[in-house]
């Protein structure tokens, strides 16, 4: 009796520290090369495993130490681009196949399988509610289809995720089902109304994934009233919405505030919605960026903001002809060009000619050269053949003042602004500029 005790210990204690894997393949197969796995936390992420991908198939050795939660898996560069997310309990082991064009299917992983058929499930349910309204419907019966198949998909996926971890996802995840005929602006207003009714902000499972962010994301941009706004009213009724999240977000650490603000900002950037990225900066993000986990992500921030694409070009000063001009006082023109630049520079010296030539045909267009230099030595003769810019110095080269403001880090580099001398491109070379200006 006694040997077998102790045979069923140690195969308990075996099983008690069993390595897991995250095996699979990828398609097309020549694409990929490695992958590298992180655990993450909330407003952070550590590094777990690595293994390479060869013949398009891969095997990824989870550590017996390995804790449970959501895992990043990164098959290409950046890394904030090319990844997938997925559920490791600490139990089983996950197969899964990855496909450049249908994105990742689980085929083994029990939790992992629930979570990608809820979704595809629930999604369905909510999309047919949805056309209901679309399509102008009205029939009461087939309202209440819609809504009974949306309650009945919801808790059976509930019920079979039990004492899961991605019961955490589901339930946070039940959308609002309407308990009687509801006209779509009432359906619009309570969807709002209790969009966080099921939503836990302080749930730190769902705070180290994407859904998160995504849900309050989805809220700020689309929970917007059912008339038609103008552009200004639409940046208002955001801003309302951020406000709203930022109240739900006062359980929350300050390092997961700023990762939702950062991905509000860069959301709302990308939409070029100027008024509503200045207030999430303005307002949470400036006072948020020392609580990141990243210590260089204030002075980044502050770089991406003063240069994203519709803000207002930082001030350029210089003097000509003992004349004292500003960039901001410019006037005139349906473009300005800042070019970046240097008299030391073998590629200015190239481009810069060429660029003069061809924006002759540009005579609506200014340029302004920032010449980076040490001295006056050459950028005085240098800059005398491009008679046609404005020409402003900056010594100190790479420290000085106005590399530091618009974050050089090579030359040349060029802004093309608008007439309100906002920032509308950053084009790579002097042809860019031409192609950008043709259109």
């Amino acid at each position: 009796m006694k040997k077998y005790l102790f045979v069923f210990t140690l195969l308990f204690a075996f099983c008690a520290q069993a390595q897991h894997t995250i095996s699979g393949t990828f398609t097309p197969a020549k694409d990929y090369k490695y992958l590298l796995a992180y655990r993450l936390k909330a407003g952070s992420q550590s590094f777990i495993a690595n293994t390479t991908i060869k013949d398009g198939k891969f095997t990824l050795q989870i550590p017996k130490n390995a804790k449970t939660g959501m895992y990043r898996l990164v098959y290409a560069v950046p890394q904030d681009e090319f990844y997938f997310d997925v559920i490791y309990n600490g139990k089983e082991d996950i197969e899964l196949a990855f496909d450049a064009t249908q994105g990742v299917s689980f085929i083994s992983s029990k939790e992992n399988k629930i979570m990608s058929s809820y979704f595809q499930s629930i999604g369905s349910s909510v999309e047919q509610l949805v056309n209901f309204y679309i399509e102008g419907q009205s029939d009461k019966k087939e309202f209440k289809e819609c809504t009974d198949q949306l309650r009945t998909t919801q808790d059976a996926y509930e019920e079979q995720a039990k004492d899961l971890m991605v019961e955490n996802f589901i339930l946070a995840n039940r959308p609002y089902i309407p308990a009687k005929f509801e006209s779509v602006q009432e359906y619009i207003a309570n969807k709002k109304e209790h969009y966080f009714d099921h939503l836990k902000v302080d749930n730190q499972v769902l705070q180290a994934s994407d859904f998160l962010t995504d849900k309050l994301k989805n809220y700020v941009f689309t929970a917007l009233p059912a008339e038609q706004l103008s552009s200004t009213e639409t940046e208002k009724a955001i801003q309302a919405n951020i406000k709203k999240v930022n109240t739900k977000l006062a359980p929350v650490a300050d390092a997961y505030k700023f990762d939702v603000f950062y991905s509000l900002w860069k959301m709302s950037t990308n939409g070029g919605l100027n008024e509503t990225t200045d207030f999430i900066y303005d307002t949470y993000l400036k006072s948020l960026a020392t609580a990141s986990s990243d210590p260089n992500k204030a002075q980044e921030l502050a770089s991406q903001h003063r240069l994203r694409i519709g803000a207002k070009a930082p001030e350029l000063e210089w003097t000509a002809a003992d004349v004292q001009k500003k960039l901001s006082a410019m006037e005139g023109a349906e473009n300005y060009l800042l070019v970046f630049w240097s008299s030391t520079c073998s590629h200015c010296l190239k481009e810069l000619p060429e660029l003069h030539k061809e924006l002759k045909k540009y005579p609506n267009v200014k340029v302004i050269a920032v010449g980076l230099e040490d001295n006056t030595d050459t950028w005085v003769p240098e800059s005398a053949k491009l008679p046609a810019f404005e020409h402003a110095i900056a010594l100190g080269r790479w420290e000085s003042k106005y590399a530091r403001l618009y974050d050089i880090r090579s030359t040349p580099t060029y802004f093309l602004l608008d007439s309100d001398k906002r920032i509308m491109a950053k084009p790579e070379s002097d042809k860019g500029v031409i192609e950008l200006l043709k259109k």
